[in-house]
């Protein structure tokens, strides 16, 4: 009778982080910030370079983590957790960035954030659609009410803001302020501001699933102990 460990036993599967949830939208939230970093922030600032590596952080830990994990269930609990934060840092910088130039951050039942929730974007390019759609959506329907409108940015931001009743604009009174057309950056910027949500919330599911791995099952070290017992 073999009485040889199977690898297995001491190293079980581990990686395929890119079947995660969790990787797949952290990866989209990285081409989305390295995108948004080069056309709305400054390259010179500390900003653009935070946000940029703060999103490769939370795709990278996710990765590493998962790697990890086949010796050592620690690291991959410690490296998810980095990815968490990581990601905590970049919402917070979004955030900054619509409050600072006066620009909403949308409820999750903003109607354009809903839209964009429905599409499922999987893809940078699938994003960059839906911001122009969203902007040719609202300036069709001013046109269809005898208003027309240039771009927002050259005018300033306008804000949907939640109300009892339809709001209006003064430069536009016949349309509703939810219906004006918005910035490409607020669009894109609540856009990742909902992915990291998403992500963030896989995150914590992954932390929570893999301290009760940790807990049950123990590590590497308490793996290779069963093995060794076993042998005897």
């Amino acid at each position: 009778m073999n009485r040889e460990p199977r690898l297995s036993a001491l190293i079980p599967r581990h990686g395929g982080y890119r079947n995660l949830k969790s990787f797949r939208v952290a990866q989209l939230v990285y081409d989305l910030t390295v995108r948004f970093c080069d056309r709305y922030i400054d390259k010179r600032s500390r900003t653009h370079d935070q946000m940029v590596q703060a999103a490769r952080s939370g795709v990278q830990n996710i990765a590493e983590g998962s790697q990890a994990s086949g010796t050592s269930k620690r690291t991959e609990l410690k490296l998810t957790n980095v990815a968490r934060a990581s990601l905590e840092e970049l919402r917070l910088d979004y955030e900054d960035f619509l409050r600072q130039r006066g620009l909403a951050q949308w409820d999750p039942n903003q109607p354009a954030l809903r839209r964009f929730k429905a599409r499922r974007c999987a893809t940078l390019e699938e994003v960059r659609t839906w911001v122009d759609d969203e902007r040719m959506r609202v300036r069709t329907s001013a046109d269809k009410q005898g208003q027309t409108q240039t771009d927002t940015d050259e005018h300033g931001p306008l804000r949907a803001e939640p109300a009892a009743g339809p709001v209006r604009d003064r430069r536009c009174p016949s349309v509703p302020v939810h219906d004006r057309p918005f910035s490409s950056a607020q669009l894109a910027a609540n856009a990742v501001l909902s992915l990291l949500n998403l992500c963030c919330y896989f995150l914590d599911r992954q932390l929570a699933a893999q301290a009760a791995a940790f807990e049950k099952e123990g590590g590497f070290t308490e793996r290779l102990y069963r093995v060794r017992h076993e042998r005897r």
